[in-house]
């Protein structure tokens, strides 16, 4: 921070208009005189804070659990909308939006970087007490909430699977026995309009219903430069509803129905930043001039510090072979002047279609063609039944439904091209002069305009990405509670898991169906009578008498799923899970209590395996199946028979607490755990289906191991001055095994499993020493270390800074990168042979379609052993001492099959996991007209230090610190429960990057980046009755 943003900062808090409400805000028990509670476990003049951190009604103070609990009114006096703006509350919590659909919540380093269909999350989100395995806490917004708990720490009995981090308990307000309801009214910057309110009414003595809804409508956070239109906006709203019957002061049951919905144009990613790669001058003696054989050598995009000028760059165009392939389309011969034959014209002119474009340094500023759109709906329904068969004895069950659904399309790049298209319909003439019919064939570029089925028509490359997902979970659990008045209580059950998703994920690219139309289909055989001419024989849906490339004719939201004109990766996981658990509570004096848990966890995941099958055609007719684009089938995607994976764990707490009677305090607790988490593992999706007799590339496990963490914390709670001061603090240590990371390899999300460690401090203070002032804190501290011998390979540096070996780009089909000996790129180089592409794609894994360095290779390919004096087989076992030696044990291949080296890892820190996190807040009250009035001044400021995005902690990686100020004026009546509110919401505007997503080799390696909202300014009018 600069200086006058420092003193804004310090001067907002010290002078009593900087801070905010505590993390402790919640549920309590209503006493005459009480001061509202300001801290995690606060007490105030009597006042209690009720949480159900562990299944049941206790005070915060009393749970030996690191837990924070925010009630509605703390969340709204944080400005906390969504669940992405619960770290502004909780120590060592961390959040970003993350690829595809997910987000990465996670608890003390702990959370979700890997993003397979059949991955879990690592912190359990709950609705009520149940965990939903899908969810919207990233898009919906809170409203009418009694509390929200966020439990820090492995949760291994009372939630079980998936809670290795922790648990976010998300509790709806239940209907009461007043006639009550609310309305608020907001308006804001980016023409913000909310409204949200509730309705509670008792019908009789028994019975009750309390509705509720919010919606939100406003313009988009970020502008596109292209279309000239906001985008990333918002049009959501939600509803819920739930009936309530208490017959006897033993039976109560309800329950709950919630649905979401939102359509939109919000971005599921921000901007996409690249270091450009220009690809080298110079290998060896060797210059290089040519821009496309350069681009042979690029990756499209470079490692480099995400904040440098040069990061707002774009891919090298020559890199990206599905632009250089339409260069070699031919459309004919132009006609020149003098009605003579001319030079050929081609679908494309080679060049760089992103030569001299840059990009502007403000993250809400993108340039695209393709504005998005976001669908989402998702709906939970809940039954909670509660009988006590005897006094002490609490027989609860709870039954839950959920079902979602999500559309989300957009460019998949955020800049556009220059225009690429040649004219079609121009005079043009064949190799001998004669002149084609364009008229009749207006070939593939009429006017210079392609038009994709999907995309529309353009004159440049359009790409767009879609991400769509349904799912639907049944859960049930059943638990038996005691609360005897003896030294002895349990609380036992059983949980049944039932949830099934359909994941797909598509990519769209007209060069992706110029490709499938014009240069693998669009040749008609001889004696068509559209021969010679530039006409379609287009690819039929199931035909497989000629090797083609099917194209889907229908539009994105009604495709056929057939085509191979785009990119689509299908995941279907059904998992069914149960569990036995059972806690036990042992007073074992007044003032020491044991609590032991254990639960076993049976999970049984079925995944589907559907191969992609970008541009991949068969002809199961033709002699060689795939011979020229190395696939089986022409249409359609024949699946693999599905992998079936269980798990059977044991996982618990051990728990000794202690309640002395101190001088210097009202309250002590101070507790020591021992604790067990498990998470399942999973499928990592299967690769494109490429024919193994004509394509082949390395082998990469199909599956992927479980979590394990086992942790030990220490903690206490203190409450002083009738509680007007808390003080709370925890420490940990955590020995993690097989933390599940992704990043795309062969266009999977390709999962790895690395061991770490992770310790810390956590502290929350809050203090109210006068009815007017109020001061809240808390802070975190982390170190994370990944486990000595850790490794992996890095797809932004493959070489590792080995100057013997270099990148390069395969051939068409191929969607990695690979490395090859720089002698050998040295030598087919020098050679000048016009084989130089051919070539130097060969020497990747793979792409033997196209030639072979190997003699024992099979006959019918490019001998380039021959050619160019080398053999080279890149799966050979690696011996740097015999690269590229014919000998009789064989030569030397690349290291890890032409992957890349091993970067070491060992100690490392976890990605998403900053050293310190903070927020300090102050609030003074100023109480008017015989306190007919209070007029409140409160922010609330908050800090995290800097982090990595990946566990390479390269420059690449790294995550700056970042800090946010919010501030707000409330003018209320209580009596008349009216209130008006002024508020800012990140006042320094800032755009920090809080996380980013490095994407696959064959789209050059871009970044997207993803950052806070923008500054809100914002009114809100509350009225209650």
């Amino acid at each position: 921070m600069g200086i006058a943003r420092s003193c804004l900062c310090a001067c907002s808090t010290l002078a009593l208009i900087a801070g905010g409400a505590s993390a402790a805000l919640a549920q309590e028990a209503e006493e005459p005189g009480q001061i509202p509670e300001t801290a995690e476990g606060a007490t105030q003049d009597g006042a209690v804070i009720i949480v159900t951190a562990q299944k049941r009604e206790e005070s915060i103070q009393d749970v030996p659990i690191a837990v924070t609990a925010i009630s509605g009114e703390g969340l709204d006096d944080y400005k906390i909308e969504t669940g992405g703006e619960l770290l502004r509350a909780v120590p060592n919590v961390n959040f970003s939006k993350s690829n595809f659909s997910m987000y990465n919540f996670s608890i003390r380093g702990v959370g979700t970087k890997a993003i397979s269909a059949a991955s879990d999350p690592a912190v359990a989100i709950s609705f009520n007490n149940t965990a939903l395995a899908r969810n919207r806490l990233f898009e919906s917004e809170f409203y009418d909430m009694a509390r929200i708990e966020v439990l820090r720490g492995p949760q291994g009995t009372l939630y079980g699977r998936n809670a290795t981090a922790g648990v976010v308990n998300l509790i709806p307000a239940l209907p009461t026995d007043e006639l009550e309801g609310s309305v608020k009214g907001e308006v804001g910057s980016y023409s913000t309009r909310r409204l949200n309110g509730m309705l509670n009414v008792p019908l009789g003595d028994t019975f009750g219903v309390r509705v509720a809804g919010q919606w939100t409508k406003r313009d988009g956070f970020d502008y596109n430069t292209f279309t000239q239109k906001r985008v990333n906006g918002r049009d959501l709203w939600s509803t819920r509803a739930i009936a309530e019957w208490e017959p006897s002061d033993r039976f109560r049951a309800n329950v709950i129905w919630q649905h979401f919905e939102e359509d939109d144009n919000r971005s599921r990613t921000g901007k996409q930043l690249c270091h450009t790669d220009p690809g080298p001058e110079m290998v060896g003696s060797v210059e290089i001039t040519d821009p496309v054989l350069r681009g042979r050598m690029s990756q499209g995009c470079l490692p480099g510090s995400l904040y440098d000028d040069g990061a707002y760059g774009v891919p090298n165009g020559d890199s990206l072979v599905y632009l250089t392939v339409p260069t070699g389309i031919s459309l004919g011969r132009s006609v020149l002047p003098d009605g003579t034959r001319g030079p050929p014209v081609y679908v494309t002119n080679s060049g760089d279609p992103y030569e001299g474009l840059t990009q502007s340094r403000d993250l809400r500023e993108i340039a695209t063609s393709y504005d998005p759109k976001f669908r989402a709906k998702n709906d939970v329904v809940q039954l909670n039944l509660e009988f006590e068969p005897s006094d002490g004895l609490t027989l609860v069950s709870q039954t839950t439904y959920s079902r979602d659904r999500y559309f989300s399309t957009q460019d998949y790049n955020r800049f556009v091209s220059a225009p690429l298209f040649n004219d079609s319909t121009q005079p043009l003439v064949t190799a001998r002069g004669i002149p084609l019919d364009t008229e009749t064939y207006p070939g593939p570029t009429p006017g210079g305009i392609f038009c994709d089925p999907q995309l529309g028509c353009s004159d440049r490359m359009v790409s767009a990405d879609l991400s769509q997902s349904r799912n639907r979970q049944w859960s049930q659990e059943v638990r038996l509670q005691s609360d005897f008045d003896g030294p002895v209580n349990f609380n036992v059950g059983v949980n049944y898991l039932d949830f099934k998703t359909q994941d797909n994920y598509y990519v769209f690219n007209n060069m992706f169906t110029l490709i499938a139309d014009w240069f693998y289909s669009g040749v008609p055989p001889f004696g068509h009578p559209a021969s010679g001419q530039n006409a379609l024989l287009p690819c039929e849906l199931g035909a497989e008498d000629r090797e083609c490339v099917y194209v889907d004719p229908n539009p994105i939201g009604s495709l056929n799923n057939q085509g191979h004109n785009y990119f689509l990766s299908q995941n279907g996981v059904r998992t069914k899970s149960w569990a036995a658990f059972g806690e036990l509570y042992w007073n074992i004096a007044d003032d020491v209590k044991l609590t032991l848990g254990v639960r076993y966890t049976r999970d049984k995941k079925v995944s589907d395996q559907i191969p992609s099958q970008l541009l991949l055609g068969g002809g199961t007719e033709t002699d060689i199946p795939g011979g020229i684009t190395g696939g089986r089938v022409n249409s359609g995607y024949p699946a693999l028979p599905d992998i079936e994976q269980k798990w059977g764990e044991f996982t618990g707490r051990a728990v000794l607490d202690w309640q002395p009677d101190l001088a210097f305090t009202d309250d002590t607790l101070v507790y020591l755990s021992a604790a067990r988490g498990y998470k399942g593992g999973g499928t990592n999706p299967p690769r494109v289906d490429f024919n193994p007799d004509v394509v082949q590339y390395q082998y990469l496990p199909q599956t992927f191991r479980p979590e394990y963490l086992n942790a030990f914390e220490i903690g206490v709670k203190n409450t002083f001055a009738g509680g007007r001061l808390t003080l709370n603090g925890a420490a940990f240590y955590y020995d993690y095994e097989d933390y599940q990371i992704s990043q795309i390899v062969d266009r999977i999300a390709y999962n790895e499993n690395f061991d770490a460690t992770t310790w810390g401090l956590e502290l929350e203070a809050a203090w109210r020493p006068s009815r007017n002032f109020r001061l809240d804190a808390n802070l975190g501290y982390l170190q994370t270390k990944l486990a000595d011998g850790a490794q992996s390979i890095d797809v932004m540096n493959r070489t590792q800074g080995n100057e013997d070996w270099m990148v390069l780009r395969p051939w068409l089909q191929v969607p990695s990168n690979c490395i090859a000996p720089t002698e050998f790129v040295e030598r087919i180089l020098a050679a000048q042979t016009g084989l130089e592409q051919l070539a130097l794609s060969a020497l990747c894994p793979g792409s033997n379609r196209i030639g072979n360095f190997n003699p024992d290779a099979p006959p019918g390919q490019l001998p380039y052993w021959a050619f160019f004096g080398f053999t080279y087989d890149p799966f050979a076992a690696y011996n740097p001492d015999t690269v590229g030696l014919n000998i009789e044990d064989g030569g030397s291949g690349a290291p890890n099959g032409g992957r890349g080296f091993y970067a070491d890892l060992s100690g490392n820190e976890l990605p998403n996991a900053p050293r310190w996190t903070m927020n300090l807040g102050a609030q003074y009250t100023f109480f008017l007209e015989d306190d007919d009035w209070e007029l409140t001044f409160r922010g609330d400021y908050y800090r995290q230090a800097k982090s990595y995005a990946r566990v390479y902690n390269t420059e690449y990686d790294r995550l700056k610190a970042w800090d946010n100020l919010n501030l707000a004026v409330t003018l209320e009546r209580p009596e008349s429960q009216l209130a008006f509110q002024l508020y800012v919401k990140n006042v320094f505007n800032d755009a920090p990057i809080t996380d980013f997503f490095t994407n696959s080799d064959d789209t050059a390696l871009t970044t997207n980046v993803f950052t806070l909202d923008p500054r809100i300014i914002g009114f809100s009018v509350t009225k209650g009755f």
